[in-house]
């Protein structure tokens, strides 16, 4: 049968900003040195804290490789959104010199306590912001042995006082308590379990099950170490218990949070369910999600399954139409 030419191609859109277009503008000056777009973008932001998140950890990215923060404090040293986003550029920067180092490689205590230090200070700068505490929870992978039991839970108590259901940060302890940094998979998958138990419907904190699927995904990966894995990582997506958490996850999160868009903020965590989905068979629940994203896509955690776009298109090519 030939190809219905009325039928456009799929592409999805990477966009690494996810549709935000005024962080796009922001992250734009970065290229320059320009500051003022970074503040201005901050302050429009005010109190929205999961857009403020969204925004302070890309800008953060984007400025980790460049002295525009800098900048912006020599100008302004005393403004709180400037030492907020230097906490963030700092934990980034740990993150890149801990990859280029290779995985188990420590980098150096007095690195890590400098980005501590520096949230510590972005949370003495603005008390109520709750984006510091999701930087210092992240920095707290990078010391060897963690953190001491008592610090991690006050980071977190801290935390959970300005934002108690903050995907970004509930997402860091998770990856803490990860087997690839300090954990187990079940202390993590308890972790994510308990987080989603009480979260109020609409709320997207089921999807941290979705999440860490992908995390012990991962960390099995590492383990087989080029060892065949088709017997052992076949069903890991669509055994019983995950195609129960994608069902679970759907009725307590996007069933219930009404019509829309997700948000830029929320596109990655809509694409975590999207790929357990299609992962999992669940070809009702896929198709509804591939419809509520349509070209929106990034590329985590398809990437960790092949290639984004391919995948991406082959899906929306079977389950997109359904429905």
């Amino acid at each position: 049968m030939a190809r219905d030419r009325s039928v456009p191609k799929y592409v999805p859109d990477f966009d690494p900003d996810c549709g935000d277009a005024p962080l796009t503008s922001a992250r734009q000056d970065i290229v320059i040195g320009r500051w003022q777009g970074l503040r201005e973008l901050l302050r429009a932001t005010g109190v929205d804290w999961p857009a403020r998140g969204h925004r302070v950890r890309l800008l953060a990215q984007a400025c980790a490789g460049s002295s525009t923060v800098e900048s912006w404090l020599a100008a302004e040293p005393h403004n709180a959104d400037a030492l907020v986003l230097r906490a963030a550029t700092e934990a980034a920067r740990a993150f890149t010199l801990a990859i280029a180092a290779g995985r188990g490689v420590p980098i150096g205590a007095d690195r890590v306590d400098a980005a501590v230090l520096s949230c510590l200070h972005a949370t003495e700068a603005y008390p109520e912001d709750p984006t510091p505490w999701t930087s210092l929870l992240s920095v707290a992978r990078l010391y060897p042995t963690g953190v001491r039991r008592q610090e991690m839970g006050r980071w977190w108590d801290e935390l959970h006082q300005r934002d108690p259901y903050s995907v970004e940060g509930h997402l860091q302890v998770l990856h803490y308590y990860s087997a690839r940094w300090h954990g187990t998979h079940g202390l993590m998958y308890d972790f994510a379990r308990d987080a989603a138990g009480v979260a109020p419907p609409g709320c997207a904190l089921p999807v941290l099950v979705q999440y860490a699927r992908v995390e012990e995904f991962r960390s099995l990966l590492d383990g087989a170490k080029g060892r065949h894995t088709s017997m052992s990582l076949a069903r890991h997506w669509d055994h019983d218990g995950a195609v129960s958490d994608v069902r679970r996850t759907w009725q307590r999160w996007i069933a219930a949070r009404g019509d829309g868009p997700p948000a830029p903020g929320e596109l990655r965590d809509v694409n975590y369910l999207a790929h357990a989905a299609c992962q999992a068979g669940t070809a009702d629940i896929a198709s509804a999600l591939l419809r509520l994203l349509d070209r929106r896509a990034t590329r985590t955690p398809w990437s960790y399954t092949g290639d984004p776009e391919k995948q991406l298109a082959k899906w929306h090519r079977e389950l997109a139409p359904r429905g």
